[in-house]
């Protein structure tokens, strides 16, 4: 269906992938994986037509309909959400145009031989052969019966996209791709922003579809789903004929595999070393020996000179060969380290919290809370309620002691991050009471905020160095965290998800400050597997508090989150 051969992307004297050929054949559902900055997104978006390659093409049938999805979502506000929906087929309105102009050319052209003419005649054939095929006469009720399939009420088309929360403009989004019908789906994380209900209606979206299928995503949930992975890396293109269960166990065994290798390379650098060393005092001891016995026999200085030579010459080979096999070693240990899994290497220790465990730190009594002057909060509205009501149908009242770890769910729109901003203090309930002890906390949202975008990798580590630790000492804990030298003065604003999820912990780790409550912001979002499970180890391990705001189920039960409150 899609060709793709020899694609390469360049820029700023660096290579992010080359000689990228495949094939994707209708039907097929693939998962598109690889480490953040492999990147996937720019492939993503030449498959997509939306960015040229620097070398390499993409061929695909001229009847091919690409729906594409960025992941940064593209929804305009000052639109309804049934106009901003209804623009799937602004393509539509765009050739329509074309083809009337090409019309009133044609009308005044008298050059009817010309090359130039015969082109206009063939172009505005082929857009009305195309333009006509597509049945949009009924485009108003394709786009109702595509919104309330989403989840959307009769009640919202009308209301300003601006109302709704992220998951629900995803939801938009994703009518708007569903409208145009395509041959192919080009997704790239669609679950971020999605609640449960958003995922489950993308989940049987993607079962159900006819179309073809390839998505950027770190939702395991979905990734068991497709039948195919692929995986872009800095050694090109691994397809995997399964789903990410199957694809993890495979990356067990090749990992296993590489640490296997790893140990003979060692031991075999070792003795390689040994051998070498020995070769030295061997021949530090001919020469000893070989000048005490040419005295002795009486041999002449010019001879002794010449076997003196002959000796050290053949010693120096002999050392020569094993320094070459070391250095040989030492290549190849480097490039299996390079594929290896970091995961290991970044697990973070954090103090246990100062609170004995068990301590109140949060009680609310019949709490609730509405915007001032009945504006809702542009991210959190709920999509059925107006915005002069109260967040919550029912006041919330419940206890957070210190140790507790506890997951806010419920609709997109339906509270979740003002709760969180309630329970940082930050803001205070328009009904009932909030009582807070005193804690501390580490606030990680989905933007990773802790992060200054306008710091370089160096300045945002020494901006947390409060113990002012020698600068030498900073570093080191940067290459840790997988921070080498020629990073240290790349803007954080070029960062990915996952490069400042480890800069966040790294800077913790710098200030040495455990924090009483860590409140974390739907935080696998983005992050590549990699990424995500450093994440999961590093707040499985944490004995302090945890609030979590996650739709990623795999995520809260490998962190022992199980304590829920439900937010309707």
């Amino acid at each position: 269906m899609i060709s793709i051969d020899g694609l390469a992307v360049e820029f700023s004297g660096t290579t992010l992938f080359s000689d990228i050929s495949f094939v994707i054949n209708e039907k097929d559902r693939i998962a598109l994986m690889g480490k953040n900055g492999a990147g996937k997104s720019t492939l993503l978006k030449i498959l997509a037509g939306v960015r040229q390659p620097t070398r390499g093409k993409v061929s695909a049938p001229k009847d091919c309909v690409v729906a594409y999805l960025p992941q940064h979502l593209m929804t305009e506000d000052g639109r309804t959400v049934f106009a901003e929906t209804a623009q799937a087929f602004a393509h539509l309105h765009e050739m329509e145009a074309r083809i009337d102009a090409l019309n009133k050319e044609l009308e005044t052209r008298t050059d009817y031989e010309s090359d130039s003419y015969m082109a206009l005649i063939e172009e505005v054939s082929a857009l009305s052969e195309k333009f006509y095929s597509i049945d949009a006469t009924n485009y108003e009720e394709d786009v109702e019966k595509s919104l309330l399939g989403l989840g959307f009420t009769r009640e919202d088309f009308q209301r300003q996209t601006s109302d709704f929360s992220g998951g629900w403009r995803m939801r938009i989004e994703l009518a708007k791709l569903l409208l145009r019908r395509p041959s192919i789906f080009l997704l790239d994380e669609p679950t971020n922003y999605l609640d449960a209900d958003g995922r489950e209606r993308l989940y049987n979206l993607i079962r159900r579809t006819s179309a073809t299928v390839l998505v950027i995503s770190h939702d395991r949930t979905l990734l068991n789903q497709l039948p195919a992975i692929c995986e872009l890396s800095s050694q090109g293109l691994t397809y995997y004929s399964g789903n990410y269960d199957f694809y993890k166990k495979q990356k067990t065994l090749q990992q296993n595999a590489l640490t296997q290798q790893l140990e003979e390379k060692q031991k075999a650098l070792r003795l390689a070393r040994k051998v070498a060393r020995e070769v030295e005092e061997r021949k530090a001891k001919q020469n000893v020996r070989g000048e005490k016995n040419s005295i002795k026999k009486g041999i002449p200085r010019i001879m002794m000179g010449a076997l003196k030579n002959n000796a050290e010459n053949s010693s120096s080979r002999l050392s020569s060969i094993h320094a070459e096999k070391a250095e040989k070693l030492q290549t190849e240990m480097a490039g299996i380290k390079s594929l290896l899994s970091q995961t290991d290497k970044l697990k973070t220790d954090f103090n246990t919290s100062h609170l004995h465990t068990g301590k109140i730190l949060i009680t609310a009594r019949n709490v609730n809370f509405h915007y001032p002057d009945h504006t809702a909060s542009p991210v959190e509205t709920p999509h059925t309620e107006t915005a002069a009501k109260s967040l919550w149908a029912s006041p919330l009242t419940f206890q957070l002691r210190s140790g507790d770890r506890l997951s806010l769910k419920g609709k997109n729109g339906s509270g979740k991050t003002t709760l969180l901003k309630l329970i940082m203090g930050e803001l205070h309930p328009t009904d009932g009471v909030m009582e807070r002890a005193g804690f501390t906390s580490v606030y990680l949202d989905q933007e990773y905020s802790l992060v200054r975008n306008e710091r370089s990798v160096l300045q945002q580590a020494e901006a947390f160095n409060h113990r002012h630790l020698p600068e030498h000492e900073v570093k080191t804990i940067l290459n840790r965290y997988l921070f080498p030298r020629d990073v240290w003065n790349k803007p954080c604003g070029k960062l990915s998800g996952g490069e400042k999820m480890r800069l966040s912990f790294c800077c913790l780790m710098i200030a040495d400050n455990t924090p009483d409550m860590f409140i974390l912001d739907e935080p696998t979002n983005n992050l590549d597997i990699e990424s995500i499970e450093i994440i999961t180890a590093t707040i499985r391990d944490y004995a302090g508090t945890v609030i979590a705001i996650s739709h990623d189920r795999e995520f809260l039960k490998d962190t022992g989150i199980e304590r829920e409150i439900l937010l309707e």
